[in-house]
């Protein structure tokens, strides 16, 4: 039964009411000494015990049934899907979350800071896995209860989680789940939060992510390494024979230069939402070169709507105590990120063909895996319902991304169940996720709970019920 106090104003203050109590800093700092580091396989009971002893007992508490699944990925980290009915005539929204972090990197934090520590410093809020992804989750965890005690134990729709532990390391058993557990995981609409802001002062919703795509480009000419004076010459130097195929692939500058890995033209629509918006200029942000990539795009267009090729790793011999001999072998590790239209499928045929037509068939090509590009309709009603719902919450103008810059596994939810998705991200781009000192700001979580539980009381007045289930709001 709804409680006389029930307004929204009232389920966002107990939200941001979790702060002054401690609440919410208390269960992150549980959650961030529990190093679930997915490539690290020592892990593998912490990871396991995130989802039992973290979110399944506060899910529960929450009024969800939840079940850990088995990866379909064998010896891979557990999965984990809760669910809340009401009533299965109303609608239902999936929410969903990772626990897994990157290594700690222990040696390289900051003087006074501990990967495993939640420290507080100048409004940041420091330790493994705050921004990437426990924080981020325990805002909107945080919310869900919020408002559930607002409305006196009720929401008004349904809700469905899904938790996994290897994010981290590329997702591998997720999309599987989504296949195998399809009508388990069936619902109406999917939110979650994951990814950066576009700046720390501007609140953001993105609608889908590019795609990545990595492979492994190696020649080895069968010669092992050989004296520069006595071979030198008449002999392969496989550090340069890759090096000129690199370049046939990127300029000095960064312009992608064969057609198969270019973006397709952004469309008008896209192209209003991206063209304008800041990039950089942050305190901690990398410095912006206005001469790289596409030049021709604004900032906002080259980070958001175009491709882009990296050179993630490249060796050959060694640079740390060098001999004077031709190196047997060089390789070199490419990351494609791409947008929604690319045919990405299509690459590794393109991109053998192209390499034999130049002369480099004895370049060995492997393909290391990726992800698909996503992007919902920025027309999309669930897209204006989330955004006019924000920005009521917070007085002040929310951002619409067509797609996030880097990557996330978007297409499980958009391509595999087939949901209208957005993503409510609560951090921001100079957080350091995966690197030291990651951390998140103490405004943004702040705002984040008080979006969170605005929206989550949204779904449940009744005409958006109504709307909700029939998605035309």
């Amino acid at each position: 039964m709804t409680t006389a106090h029930a307004t929204r104003q009232h389920a966002i203050d107990l939200a941001l009411e979790t702060l002054s109590s401690g609440e919410f800093y208390d269960a992150l700092t549980r959650r961030v000494a529990m190093r679930t580091v997915s490539q690290d396989t020592e892990c593998e009971a912490t990871l396991a015990a995130y989802l039992d002893d973290e979110i399944e007992p506060l899910l529960s508490r929450l009024g969800f049934t939840c079940r850990r699944i088995p990866n379909p990925k064998e010896g891979l980290p557990p999965l984990l899907i809760g669910e809340r009915i009401e009533d299965v005539s109303l609608p239902t929204l999936l929410l969903y979350g990772h626990g897994d972090v990157t290594d700690g990197q222990e040696s390289t934090w900051r003087e006074g800071l501990d990967p495993w520590t939640l420290t507080f410093v100048d409004g940041r809020v420091y330790g493994r896995g705050t921004a990437d992804n426990k924080g981020q989750h325990s805002v909107n965890l945080a919310a869900l209860k919020a408002v559930i005690e607002a409305r006196g134990g009720t929401l008004g729709y349904n809700v469905k989680m899904l938790f996994e532990m290897s994010e981290e390391i590329g997702s591998p058993g997720l999309e599987e789940t989504c296949r195998l557990y399809r009508d388990a995981l069936s619902s109406d609409l999917f939110l979650a939060s994951d990814g950066p802001r576009i700046r720390d002062d501007m609140p953001t919703l993105f609608l889908g992510s590019r795609g990545v795509l990595q492979l492994k480009l190696t020649l080895d000419t069968g010669n092992g390494g050989r004296h520069s004076g006595n071979w030198g010459g008449v002999i392969t130097n496989p550090a340069a024979v890759l090096s000129n195929a690199l370049a046939t692939l990127v300029s000095q500058r960064g312009k992608v230069l064969v057609d198969f890995l270019k973006a397709p033209a952004i469309s008008d629509d896209v192209a209003r939402l991206i063209r304008n918006l800041p990039v950089g200029g942050g305190e901690l942000d990398p410095t912006i070169n206005p001469a790289w990539g596409e030049t021709s795009l604004t900032d906002g267009e080259r980070l958001y709507g175009a491709n882009t090729l990296e050179i993630l790793g490249l060796s050959a011999g060694r640079t740390d105590k060098p001999v004077g001999a031709v190196p047997e072998r060089a390789e070199a590790v490419l990351q494609l990120r791409f947008v929604k239209g690319t045919d990405w499928q299509a690459v590794e045929a393109n991109l053998r063909a192209h390499l034999n037509d130049l002369g480099f068939e004895d370049i060995a090509l492997e393909m290391l895996g990726g992800y698909a590009a996503t992007r919902l309709d920025p027309s999309h009603p669930w897209v204006g319902f989330v955004a006019a719902s924000a920005e009521q919450s917070l007085q002040g103008q929310v951002h619409i991304l067509p797609n996030l810059g880097g990557t996330i596994p978007n297409h499980c939810f958009s391509d595999v169940l087939g949901l209208p998705t957005v993503w409510l991200p609560h951090s921001y781009p100079a957080c350091n996720q995966h690197a030291p000192n990651e951390h998140l700001l103490e405004s943004i979580v702040q705002e984040g709970l008080a979006m969170a539980a605005g929206l989550f009381w949204d779904l449940g007045d009744a005409q958006t019920k109504m709307d909700f289930k029939t998605s035309s709001f």
